[in-house]
């Protein structure tokens, strides 16, 4: 029966161990995003993720952190490869999902990839892309109604959209105001959660006006 506690004892703090070191990990990897001023400091923040990613094999977050840098990275680039941004989110994307089914924030992902790939060539492939961002958004919505992401992403795919096609500023204000109120509401599950989008949210809104 000792030996039985003594074992059990053991594997709780194996086990805390590795927990402990994978929060370090991850909280340095927030770090590194949050100082990243180039696409080159993104892609490898993105880089960093994935790696934690590939030996925390059963955690969404890595996943999606990496796929999200991954994205960010590419925006930053006007020369960067989109098509290739995008499938390599994907990939990452799928990951995620692979361990967090139903899950919110991974559904604003798909809509950013789904952008990224669409503005390679908007008119041609907004009635695929844009179709699946659009999906996208409105399952973000209903897995996690709390959630301001969706709504950001909606607020500033609105504010990019020409008026003759239903966009604009005017339109995409209420959106970004109510992002902006969902956001002072919203408690994130831990520390490493996502929690990004209220700045983007008000500079949104100060385009706006």
């Amino acid at each position: 029966m000792k030996n039985l506690v003594l074992f059990s004892m053991l594997l709780l703090s194996t086990a805390s161990f590795a927990q402990s070191n994978y929060d370090k990990a991850m909280a340095n990897g927030l770090m590194q995003l949050k100082d990243a001023k180039t696409s080159q400091q993104m892609a490898a923040s993105s880089a960093y993720f994935e790696r934690i990613a590939n030996s925390e094999k059963t955690n969404w977050l890595p996943y999606y952190y990496a796929a999200w840098t991954n994205i960010l990275s590419g925006w930053m680039d006007e020369k960067s490869d989109k098509d290739k941004i995008a499938t390599k989110a994907n990939e990452l994307i799928a990951q995620a999902e692979a361990n967090s089914k139903e899950n919110s924030e991974i559904y604003c992902l798909k809509q950013m990839s789904a952008v990224m790939a669409m503005s390679v060539d908007p008119m041609s492939r907004y009635q695929t892309y844009g179709a699946e961002a659009m999906s996208a958004l409105e399952k973000a919505k209903k897995l996690d109604p709390t959630n301001p992401r969706p709504y950001l992403l909606e607020a500033q795919s609105v504010f990019y959209t020409p008026e003759q096609f239903g966009g604009g500023k005017a339109k995409a204000k209420p959106i970004f105001e109510k992002a902006i109120e969902m956001f002072g509401k919203f408690n994130p599950e831990s520390e490493i959660s996502p929690q990004w989008g209220l700045d983007q949210a008000q500079d949104g809104l100060k385009g706006c006006e």
